[in-house]
């Protein structure tokens, strides 16, 4: 089926709330006098969170002086331009002819993405809402735990607060619903899980999402010259330590990282 420039695949189509507009994926969208937003899907699957951050990426290769900053979600890539200089019929006509460049579902991911292992207590007093996930994912605490633990998810996106990230996707057994009332507070640190995905707090704050791990990880470390920790399209691995373990890592960390460890990622 042929997509938006007759060269890219198409994901559903669906109707907006008005019932009045039917979108083919990918769709171009303006925003404001000065913003387009590209999407790749209604819903986030690992293809159209992979085509946002590669034609994001691509965006910003392009050199395009009008363009004054770009940001992706976990299914959009979204660029403010100078509408005097560039109006949005031309942003669109561009956007567009990089979209028939190449299949953005299937795309590489952008360069420089780097893995991060990261210390991490599951359940116990820190956690205390993994039995419950792991029952509603119709599984034994302990086999959460591994499942969850040796997933290698991606920084799907950074947003809510600053720098915290949206990780996944987890496996479909993990595709549980929010709670049904908020939890009134979880630490910085904490690691949550709730639609087959899971969030890395970088703050305290109350959530509705199942509170499983916790962690000594700092998303955002405003005292350091790179202020978020994480960038869309790294992955991230939340590896299993005891409660003294990781109280042990907070007592000796002096730069946010809670005992992670960072590599780059072979492109």
């Amino acid at each position: 089926m042929p997509g938006i420039c007759g060269q890219v695949p198409v994901q559903k189509s669906w109707q907006d709330a008005t019932m009045t507009t039917t979108y083919s994926y990918p769709v171009i969208r303006p925003v404001g006098f000065d913003g387009a937003l590209v999407t790749f899907s209604q819903r986030m699957t690992e293809p159209s969170n992979r085509a946002a951050l590669a034609y994001r990426s691509a965006i910003e290769q392009q050199g395009w002086s009008e363009i004054l900053e770009t940001s992706a979600s976990l299914t959009s890539a979204y660029l403010r331009f100078d509408p005097l200089r560039m109006p949005y019929a031309e942003a669109e006509l561009r956007l567009n002819e990089l979209l028939g460049q190449r299949d953005w579902y299937s795309a590489a991911l952008p360069a420089g993405r780097r893995l991060w292992r990261v210390p991490t207590v599951y359940g116990t007093e820190l956690a205390p809402q993994l039995d419950e996930a792991a029952d509603a994912a119709g599984l034994i605490p302990t086999e959460a735990i591994q499942r969850i633990s040796q997933t290698q998810v991606r920084v799907l996106t950074i947003g809510f607060a600053p720098g915290q990230p949206y990780l996944g996707p987890l496996g479909p057994e993990f595709d549980i619903p929010r709670l049904p009332t908020l939890t009134p507070m979880v630490p910085e640190g904490a690691l949550v899980l709730a639609i087959a995905q899971m969030v890395l707090f970088s703050g305290p704050t109350p959530t509705g999402w199942q509170h499983v791990g916790q962690t000594a990880f700092r998303c955002f470390r405003p005292d350091q010259e790179q202020s978020f920790a994480l960038r869309p399209g790294d992955e991230m691995l939340f590896e299993p330590v005891s409660r003294a373990e990781l109280e042990a890592i907070g007592a000796r960390d002096t730069d946010g990282s809670g005992g992670a460890t960072c590599t780059e990622i072979a492109s």
